[in-house]
């Protein structure tokens, strides 16, 4: 009978594009991951991964094999959901993929009181700003920011993404603090490269209409923490994540400017691909990252 773990090897090479990949997510060695997939092939008698010294592609078979082995691993952890004895117990692993501000600022308290109620379950959280493709780098869900693009997955919103516009109280001494939105195409802006377009700021009318101004500036970085840094030092005006700066406006190392105008929020929402069975360890983290976002 094929290992179970030799299959699973073989969906992260051949999901995630490389032995090298497939070794750091399953914490195994290249040459392991390498054995593994040899051991399949000599087993069934065919090549599976056409490999070089510098690229892979899966053969026809592979293609073929890759469903059935997707399958297989599937219903293998639905028998373990069926067969578990204590339906409360939870283990395995689960893969979430998180953009970096939230990873930080939200996420650490949810997996810290998650594991701490089911120990047998190990949560590896890769942060990025770049929309991961769940399916083809093994993750089991993924946390998203703003409105969703079409696909198959299964979407469930669990909380609201808020913004503020605000600057170091240096700076605001020195350059003043504009009381329209219109005045922001005058002043210095620190520019966040995860927003798009990173140089049109939204804000809403007292009567809900949008108005957007351009601003201009000459810093603009993608990650949330060094943007954080930067305002502080009085780089310019900024329009961050309101979770980034949080604890900057309540203790005064930042100010938050134009608040009688409100900033349009995002919808935060967790996503996981459509399959037969979702893990039960993945639906009870998915209502503890929802349970933890409304607090």
């Amino acid at each position: 009978m094929v290992d179970l773990e030799h299959l699973r090897t073989f969906i992260a090479a051949a999901r995630l594009g490389s032995f090298a990949a497939a070794a750091r997510q399953l914490s195994l060695s290249p040459a392991m991951v390498g054995r593994r997939i040899q051991t399949l092939e000599e087993r069934y008698a065919t090549r599976l991964i056409e490999r070089t010294t510098r690229t892979q592609r899966l053969t026809s078979t592979g293609e073929a094999f890759l469903l059935r082995a997707e399958a297989i691993i599937d219903a293998t952890e639905q028998l373990d959901e069926m067969a578990r004895p204590d339906p409360v117990r939870l283990s395995g692993r689960i893969r979430l993929s998180a953009p970096t501000t939230v990873g930080i600022k939200r996420l650490p308290g949810v997996i810290a009181n998650f594991v701490a109620l089911h120990p047998e379950v190990v949560i590896e959280m890769s942060l990025s700003d770049r929309r991961t493709d769940l399916v083809a780098e093994g993750f089991d869900l993924a946390v998203r920011i703003g409105q969703l693009r079409a696909s198959a997955m299964l979407a469930r919103r669990v909380g609201t993404y808020r913004f503020a516009c605000c600057a170091s109280p240096h700076y605001l001494a020195r350059h003043g603090t504009p009381d329209h939105p219109e005045q922001l195409r005058d002043v210095r802006a620190v520019l966040n490269l995860n927003l798009i377009p990173r140089n049109r700021w939204p804000f809403l009318q007292a009567d809900g209409t949008p108005f957007t101004v351009e601003v201009h500036g000459n810093v603009e970085i993608d990650n949330g923490e060094a943007l954080r840094i930067a305002t502080l030092g009085g780089a310019g005006i900024a329009y961050v994540p309101l979770d980034l700066v949080a604890d900057d406006l309540a203790d005064g190392g930042l100010v938050q400017i134009l608040g009688d105008w409100t900033l349009p929020s995002l919808p935060i929402h967790t996503i996981h691909p459509s399959r037969q069975l979702v893990p039960r360890r993945v639906m009870a983290f998915i209502d503890a990252v929802a349970e933890g976002f409304r607090q």
